[in-house]
């Protein structure tokens, strides 16, 4: 995989060489967020990306930016379940096999999800140890080439073109650029890609990430200015109990501009309202971002009165919902 640091160029090319394969995914309101947030509230909706989530977009960037000869033996990663399904089918759109290790503690939709998109699932202690030491022994014993979940500049470039995307639907009825884009963070591939394309697209627009209380090590990695790892995280959004990576920390520490925190009463309490009065289907990792925006702290920012929100992943098994 190619290690050019993402730039807003390589965003462009990811956007380029994604475009035949991604949905375009929709910019919605919701007047009842808009009315309880006391702002203007855009929904990016990556959760009807290809796969359920914004992941498709850089693992199809990743997957497809391989040279033949390492594409033809494969891929392999570690995943709490959306960078697998990601990761499976872009492998399958590139004509290779996938392999994912995914924690016990992954729902069992994202294995279902997994198999049924091709790949062969390995499961594993539900601790970034015990992933990272999965894949190298599925990697070494297949010859499978690595696709990080998130620390990678091929996977930052792909979860970044979002961001011209969502600027093109603004513009197109007549809306300007958000204050503020909003998005959760886990490894950090996402609000990575967001900040690198828009500080160079839209240099005013704040980056604001988000997180759940049990798992805050990015915010506080941001109050002490290094790279913090927690060894037992815990959150009902699974999929942001990754900590930052040596790629994502060193974007987020330059462009992002705070870390909202929000307990898991909060993000359950935002995923019902989502699906209640939005009528749309997102998962607890989504609804982080939901529950940051009503948050008393993010009432106390001053200057963001439109913001996009990014709804991150819709894969929930319904058999297991949180009320």
């Amino acid at each position: 995989m190619g290690d050019t640091p993402p730039t807003l160029r390589t965003v462009w090319d990811a956007a380029a060489r994604i475009a035949p394969h991604v949905h375009r995914t929709p910019l919605l309101t919701c007047a009842t967020l808009d009315r309880m947030a006391g702002r203007r509230i855009f929904l990016k909706c990556e959760s009807f990306q290809r796969g359920g989530a914004f992941k498709f977009r850089g693992a199809c960037n990743a997957v497809l930016a391989l040279p033949a000869a390492d594409a033809a033996r494969g891929v392999v990663t570690h995943s709490s379940g959306n960078h697998g399904q990601a990761l499976a089918l872009a492998a399958r759109i590139r004509g290779t096999t996938a392999h994912v290790v995914l924690p016990q503690n992954a729902a069992l939709v994202k294995a279902h999800a997994l198999e049924e998109y091709g790949a062969t699932v390995y499961r594993c202690a539900p601790t970034q140890q015990a992933r990272e030491e999965a894949a190298r022994q599925v990697g070494h014993r297949t010859g499978a080439t690595f696709v990080p979940p998130f620390d990678h500049p091929d996977i930052i470039s792909g979860q970044g073109t979002l961001v011209p995307e969502l600027l093109q639907q603004l513009a197109a009825t007549g809306e300007a650029p958000p204050d503020a884009i909003v998005a959760p963070v886990g490894g950090g591939g996402l609000i990575s890609g967001i900040a690198v394309a828009a500080s160079g697209l839209v240099p005013h627009t704040r980056v604001i990430g988000c997180e759940p209380s049990g798992a805050d090590d990015a915010a506080q990695s941001l109050a002490s200015g290094r790279r913090v790892s927690l060894e037992h995280p815990r959150s009902i959004a699974d999929g942001l109990l990754t900590g930052l990576g040596h790629v994502t920390w060193p974007i987020i520490r330059r462009v992002v501009d705070r870390i909202v925190v929000v307990d898991d009463t909060d993000i359950v309490a935002a995923m019902r309202l989502v699906w209640e009065r939005a009528k749309l289907i997102i998962e607890p990792s989504a609804a982080v971002a939901v529950a940051a925006v009503l948050s008393s702290e993010f009432r106390s920012l001053c200057g963001v009165n439109r913001i996009v929100v990014v709804l991150s992943g819709g894969n929930v098994d319904p058999d297991h919902l949180p009320w």
